[in-house]
C-alpha cells in the first residue's frame, strides 16, 4: 500500500461517519460517542483494507499487518482530529484563521497583528475533506458541503464561527472567527481602553435603568463583545431572553449572573430544505417567553420589526448590535430592515416607531488594533423623514468628553449610578 491510501481510508471513514449520524437523525437516535464513532471508524477501515486487497490479490502476512494498523490510526487521526489546524484553534491568541487552498494560512492575532503560517492542506482536495469533516463531527447538526451546497456556515462547539465556500471560489476556502468570553464586565473593557471609566459608569446606568441600546460598528470592532459587558449589568433577578444567528454571546456561560434565561438560535434547512427557523421566527417566539429584556446578537433582517415592537410594548431593557459604519447609519438600516418584513407601515410611521423605541445608540470602532467606543447618541425623536438624535459623548485620539445631556435623562442615569458633573452646555 501507497501513502496515499490513508487519505482514501480517511475519506471512507468520514462518509461512514457522515452517513452513520443522518441515519440517527432521522431515526431520532442520539449523536454517538467519542468511542463510538472510534470503533466505527476502525471498523470502516478494516472493510476497506479487506476490499482493496482482494480486488489486488494481495496476501496476508505479519508485516502487512502492522503496516495496516498504522495506515488504520494514521486515516482515523486524519478524520477525527482536525490536522494542522488543530493546533492554530489551540492557540487562544489566534483570533481569527484565513484558509485559501493549499496556500499559506492567514491569522489575525488577538494583538490585532496579522501573521502568515505554513498550510494545512497539501492539496484543494485534502481542504475540502478537512472542511467536510468539521460539517460532519463538530457543528451541532450535519450538513453537507460540495458543488450542489456549496457553502457552509456552522458553529463549533467552542463557540467558534466556520464559514466556508466552495466552486463559487476561485480555490475552496475557509473561514474560522473565534470568540473569547474572558472580557465579559466594562471594567475589564476599561482595563484594555475599550472605553473610559466614566463611560463605562454611563452605560452600566443605561442598563440599570432600563433603557434600550444599540451597539454600532464594522466588522471586528467589539460589537458582541461590549454588548456581552452590558448584558452583565442586568439585575440577576431579571430574566432575558437570547436571539443569535450563532451562540456567541455566551449567556449560558454566566449561569450564577443570570439564572432565569434563555438563548434561541435560528437554524438553516436541513439537507431536504425543511426545517429553517428565522431570526425573526425567534423574535416572535421570545416575545412569548415572558421576558424582561429580550437581546438580539445582531439584528440583519426581519426580526427589527418584532425587536422594536419588543421595545416599544415593556420589554425596556432590551439591547441588540448592527452592522454600522457610523450611529447616524444606523436608522436608515433599521427602516430597511423593517421594510424586510412587508409589513406595509409606512417610513414616517416606522422613524416614529423606531425614536419611540430606542434611547442610546453607542459606535465601537477599530482604532489602530484598539477597539474603542467612539461616540454615544441619544435619540430624541423622529421629524417623520428621519430620526433626530443628540450625540452625548465623543472620543478622539486627542480627547473624550460627554458633550452634551438632557437634564431629565441625566436625573434618570443619576439614580442608577451616573454620577457625571452637569455643565452648562447640557439642555434642559
Amino acid at each position: 500500500m501507497n501513502s496515499s491510501t490513508s487519505a482514501e481510508i480517511a475519506r471512507a471513514i468520514a462518509t461512514s461517519l457522515a452517513d452513520d449520524r443522518v441515519r440517527r437523525h432521522q431515526s431520532d437516535l442520539p449523536v454517538a460517542s467519542t468511542d463510538e464513532e472510534r470503533a466505527l471508524a476502525r471498523q470502516t477501515a478494516e472493510e476497506f483494507i479487506r476490499r482493496d486487497q482482494v480486488q489486488q490479490g494481495w496476501t496476508h502476512d505479519f508485516s502487512s499487518e502492522l503496516t495496516e494498523r498504522r495506515l488504520i490510526d494514521d486515516a482515523i487521526a486524519r478524520v477525527l482530529g482536525l490536522g494542522k489546524l488543530e493546533p492554530l484553534l489551540d492557540d487562544d491568541d489566534v483570533s481569527d484563521i484565513h484558509v485559501r487552498g493549499n496556500r499559506p494560512v492567514w491569522l489575525k492575532m488577538r494583538n490585532g497583528e496579522r501573521r502568515e503560517v505554513d498550510p494545512i492542506a497539501e492539496t484543494d482536495e485534502e481542504l475540502i475533506d478537512l472542511i467536510r469533516r468539521i460539517a460532519s463531527r463538530m457543528g451541532h447538526r450535519e450538513q453537507r458541503f460540495d458543488a450542489a451546497h456549496p457553502e457552509l456556515n456552522l458553529q463549533l462547539r467552542d463557540g467558534s464561527r466556520v464559514f466556508a465556500a466552495m466552486d463559487v471560489s476561485l480555490r475552496p476556502s475557509l473561514v474560522i472567527r473565534r470568540h473569547r468570553f474572558d472580557y465579559s464586565h466594562l471594567a475589564e473593557l476599561v482595563s484594555r481602553n475599550m472605553l473610559t471609566a466614566e463611560t463605562a459608569e454611563f452605560l452600566a446606568a443605561a442598563v440599570r435603568s432600563k433603557h434600550n441600546i444599540i451597539v454600532a460598528g464594522g466588522t471586528g470592532s467589539g460589537k458582541t463583545t461590549l454588548l456581552r459587558a452590558l448584558i452583565n449589568e442586568v439585575p440577576r433577578s431579571e430574566r432575558i431572553v437570547t436571539i443569535e444567528d450563532a451562540f456567541e454571546l455566551g449567556i449560558d456561560r454566566f449561569e450564577d449572573a443570570h439564572p432565569d434565561h434563555d438563548a434561541l438560535q435560528s437554524r438553516s434547512p436541513n439537507m431536504e430544505g425543511t426545517g429553517a427557523i428565522s431570526m425573526s421566527d425567534l423574535a416572535r417566539m421570545a416575545l412569548r417567553m415572558d421576558p424582561d429584556r429580550v437581546v438580539i446578537g445582531e439584528v440583519r433582517g426581519a426580526e427589527a420589526f418584532p425587536m422594536l415592537l419588543a421595545m416599544s410594548q415593556g420589554n425596556n431593557g432590551s439591547m441588540c448590535t448592527i452592522h454600522a459604519d457610523s450611529p447616524r447609519n444606523v436608522f436608515p438600516k433599521l427602516l430597511a430592515y423593517v421594510a424586510m418584513a412587508q409589513t406595509g407601515v409606512p417610513a414616517d410611521a416606522i422613524n416614529l416607531l423606531i425614536s419611540t423605541s430606542l434611547n442610546f445608540v453607542v459606535h465601537v470602532q477599530l482604532i489602530g488594533d484598539t477597539r474603542t467606543v467612539t461616540s454615544i447618541h441619544e435619540v430624541v425623536q423622529s421629524d417623520g423623514v428621519g430620526i433626530l438624535t443628540n450625540e452625548i459623548f465623543s472620543r478622539t485620539q486627542s480627547q473624550h468628553n460627554f458633550v452634551s445631556l438632557r437634564l431629565a435623562t441625566q436625573e434618570v442615569l443619576e439614580e442608577f449610578g451616573f454620577s457625571h458633573r452637569r455643565t452648562s452646555s447640557w439642555a434642559s
